[in-house]
Protein backbone atom coordinates (compact mmCIF):
# COMPACT_ATOMS: atom_id res chain seq x y z
CA UNK A 1 0.00 0.00 0.00
CA UNK A 2 2.92 2.34 0.71
CA UNK A 3 4.34 1.66 -2.76
CA UNK A 4 0.99 2.50 -4.39
CA UNK A 5 0.83 5.72 -2.40
CA UNK A 6 4.41 6.60 -3.30
CA UNK A 7 3.71 6.08 -7.00
CA UNK A 8 0.52 8.15 -6.84
CA UNK A 9 2.49 10.92 -5.13
CA UNK A 10 4.46 11.38 -8.37
CA UNK A 11 1.29 12.22 -10.33
CA UNK A 12 -0.47 15.59 -10.33
CA UNK A 13 -2.87 14.37 -7.62
CA UNK A 14 0.02 13.76 -5.21
CA UNK A 15 -1.96 14.53 -2.04
CA UNK A 16 -3.92 11.31 -2.47
CA UNK A 17 -0.66 9.35 -2.67
CA UNK A 18 0.73 11.08 0.41
CA UNK A 19 -2.45 10.24 2.33
CA UNK A 20 -2.16 6.57 1.30
CA UNK A 21 1.48 6.43 2.46
CA UNK A 22 0.54 7.97 5.82
CA UNK A 23 -2.38 5.55 6.25
CA UNK A 24 -0.10 2.60 5.43
CA UNK A 25 2.58 3.97 7.76
CA UNK A 26 0.11 4.07 10.65
CA UNK A 27 -1.75 0.85 9.81
CA UNK A 28 1.33 -1.41 9.75
CA UNK A 29 2.46 -0.67 13.34
CA UNK A 30 -1.11 -0.65 14.67
CA UNK A 31 -1.69 -4.16 13.31
CA UNK A 32 1.73 -5.51 14.32
CA UNK A 33 1.79 -3.87 17.74
CA UNK A 34 -1.84 -3.53 18.73
CA UNK A 35 -3.46 -6.61 17.24
CA UNK A 36 -0.51 -9.00 17.22
CA UNK A 37 1.29 -7.71 20.36
CA UNK A 38 4.71 -7.40 18.69
CA UNK A 39 6.16 -4.05 19.74
CA UNK A 40 9.58 -4.44 18.11
CA UNK A 41 8.08 -5.53 14.81
CA UNK A 42 5.61 -2.64 15.01
CA UNK A 43 8.42 -0.11 15.39
CA UNK A 44 10.40 -1.58 12.52
CA UNK A 45 7.26 -1.78 10.35
CA UNK A 46 6.52 1.91 10.96
CA UNK A 47 10.04 3.02 10.03
CA UNK A 48 10.34 0.82 6.95
CA UNK A 49 6.85 1.66 5.66
CA UNK A 50 7.43 5.41 5.83
CA UNK A 51 10.92 5.04 4.31
CA UNK A 52 9.49 2.87 1.55
CA UNK A 53 7.04 5.64 0.77
CA UNK A 54 9.94 8.08 0.39
CA UNK A 55 12.14 5.88 -1.81
CA UNK A 56 9.68 3.90 -3.94
CA UNK A 57 7.91 6.77 -5.69
CA UNK A 58 10.91 8.62 -7.14
CA UNK A 59 12.68 5.35 -7.99
CA UNK A 60 9.71 3.88 -9.84
CA UNK A 61 9.08 7.23 -11.56
CA UNK A 62 12.65 7.35 -12.87
CA UNK A 63 12.55 3.68 -13.87
CA UNK A 64 9.24 4.01 -15.73
CA UNK A 65 10.20 7.17 -17.62
CA UNK A 66 13.62 5.83 -18.60
CA UNK A 67 12.22 2.48 -19.76
CA UNK A 68 9.11 3.62 -21.60
CA UNK A 69 9.62 7.35 -22.06
CA UNK A 70 9.95 9.01 -25.42
CA UNK A 71 13.38 10.54 -25.88
CA UNK A 72 13.54 14.20 -26.91
CA UNK A 73 16.54 16.48 -27.37
CA UNK A 74 16.42 19.71 -25.41
CA UNK A 75 18.54 22.74 -24.62
CA UNK A 76 18.89 24.29 -21.18
CA UNK A 77 17.84 27.91 -21.60
CA UNK A 78 18.39 29.02 -18.01
CA UNK A 79 19.00 27.73 -14.50
CA UNK A 80 18.08 29.42 -11.26
CA UNK A 81 17.59 28.89 -7.57
CA UNK A 82 14.08 29.38 -6.31
CA UNK A 83 13.94 30.58 -2.71
CA UNK A 84 10.87 29.76 -0.68
CA UNK A 85 10.63 32.36 2.08
CA UNK A 86 8.01 30.46 4.08
CA UNK A 87 10.03 27.24 4.26
CA UNK A 88 13.43 28.95 4.26
CA UNK A 89 14.95 26.69 1.61
CA UNK A 90 16.27 26.88 -1.94
CA UNK A 91 15.30 24.74 -4.90
CA UNK A 92 16.96 24.43 -8.29
CA UNK A 93 14.94 25.11 -11.42
CA UNK A 94 15.96 24.51 -15.05
CA UNK A 95 14.15 26.09 -17.97
CA UNK A 96 14.52 23.89 -21.04
CA UNK A 97 13.41 24.16 -24.65
CA UNK A 98 12.82 20.92 -26.55
CA UNK A 99 13.02 20.45 -30.33
CA UNK A 100 9.31 21.23 -30.78
CA UNK A 101 9.88 24.67 -29.22
CA UNK A 102 7.99 23.88 -26.03
CA UNK A 103 9.45 25.61 -22.96
CA UNK A 104 9.29 23.71 -19.66
CA UNK A 105 10.48 24.43 -16.15
CA UNK A 106 12.00 21.37 -14.49
CA UNK A 107 12.42 21.01 -10.75
CA UNK A 108 14.59 18.77 -8.60
CA UNK A 109 11.95 16.06 -8.93
CA UNK A 110 12.74 15.94 -12.67
CA UNK A 111 16.51 15.58 -12.01
CA UNK A 112 17.47 19.26 -12.12
CA UNK A 113 19.81 19.62 -9.15
CA UNK A 114 21.94 22.45 -10.51
CA UNK A 115 24.19 20.15 -12.54
CA UNK A 116 23.16 21.62 -15.92
CA UNK A 117 24.63 24.81 -17.39
CA UNK A 118 22.75 27.29 -19.61
CA UNK A 119 23.19 26.32 -23.25
CA UNK A 120 23.87 22.65 -22.44
CA UNK A 121 22.32 19.92 -24.59
CA UNK A 122 20.27 17.43 -22.53
CA UNK A 123 17.91 14.53 -23.14
CA UNK A 124 14.31 14.64 -21.90
CA UNK A 125 12.44 11.40 -21.32
CA UNK A 126 8.74 12.18 -21.70
CA UNK A 127 5.91 10.08 -20.33
CA UNK A 128 4.13 8.38 -23.26
CA UNK A 129 0.79 8.86 -21.49
CA UNK A 130 1.51 12.54 -20.88
CA UNK A 131 0.65 12.46 -17.17
CA UNK A 132 4.10 12.63 -15.57
CA UNK A 133 6.59 15.45 -15.97
CA UNK A 134 9.65 14.76 -18.15
CA UNK A 135 12.93 13.45 -16.72
CA UNK A 136 16.19 15.21 -17.66
CA UNK A 137 19.54 13.51 -18.25
CA UNK A 138 22.82 14.92 -19.51
CA UNK A 139 23.42 11.93 -21.79
CA UNK A 140 21.33 9.32 -23.56
CA UNK A 141 21.81 6.92 -20.66
CA UNK A 142 18.77 4.81 -19.82
CA UNK A 143 20.50 2.99 -16.96
CA UNK A 144 19.26 3.26 -13.39
CA UNK A 145 21.01 4.18 -10.19
CA UNK A 146 21.66 0.87 -8.41
CA UNK A 147 21.48 2.52 -4.99
CA UNK A 148 17.88 3.65 -5.54
CA UNK A 149 16.69 0.28 -6.79
CA UNK A 150 18.49 -1.67 -4.06
CA UNK A 151 17.24 0.69 -1.33
CA UNK A 152 13.66 0.36 -2.56
CA UNK A 153 13.93 -3.42 -2.86
CA UNK A 154 15.58 -3.72 0.54
CA UNK A 155 12.94 -1.59 2.24
CA UNK A 156 10.17 -3.56 0.55
CA UNK A 157 11.73 -6.85 1.67
CA UNK A 158 12.30 -5.55 5.22
CA UNK A 159 8.70 -4.34 5.51
CA UNK A 160 7.28 -7.60 4.17
CA UNK A 161 9.57 -9.74 6.35
CA UNK A 162 8.76 -7.73 9.47
CA UNK A 163 5.02 -8.01 8.97
CA UNK A 164 5.30 -11.69 8.03
CA UNK A 165 7.33 -12.39 11.19
CA UNK A 166 4.88 -10.47 13.37
CA UNK A 167 1.92 -12.25 11.78
CA UNK A 168 3.41 -15.70 12.23
CA UNK A 169 4.32 -15.12 15.88
CA UNK A 170 1.16 -13.43 17.09
CA UNK A 171 0.50 -13.21 20.79
CA UNK A 172 -3.04 -13.26 22.10
CA UNK A 173 -4.17 -11.03 24.92
CA UNK A 174 -4.41 -14.10 27.17
CA UNK A 175 -0.74 -14.91 26.51
CA UNK A 176 0.24 -11.35 27.35
CA UNK A 177 -1.80 -11.46 30.58
CA UNK A 178 -0.19 -14.79 31.55
CA UNK A 179 3.27 -13.34 30.88
CA UNK A 180 2.54 -10.34 33.12
CA UNK A 181 1.17 -12.64 35.81
CA UNK A 182 4.39 -14.72 35.78
CA UNK A 183 6.57 -11.63 35.86
CA UNK A 184 4.72 -9.48 38.41
CA UNK A 185 2.60 -11.98 40.34
CA UNK A 186 -1.13 -11.86 41.05
CA UNK A 187 -2.81 -8.49 41.44
CA UNK A 188 -2.93 -7.11 44.98
CA UNK A 189 -5.55 -4.98 46.57
CA UNK A 190 -4.45 -1.45 47.12
CA UNK A 191 -3.97 -0.36 50.71
CA UNK A 192 -6.59 2.14 51.94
Amino acid sequence: MAVVGAVLAQFPWHWIGIAIVVIAGFTAPIVAGGAWNRAGAATLAAVTTFALGLFAGPTLYETYVKLYGEKADALVADTAKYENARRNNERNVCRVVDTSGKVQDLSEQQNCHGQFKPGQHIILYKDPLGVLEPWAEATDDRSFKPVNLSATGGLFAATAATLFYAGMRRRSDQEMDAKKLRKYGPPRRSEP
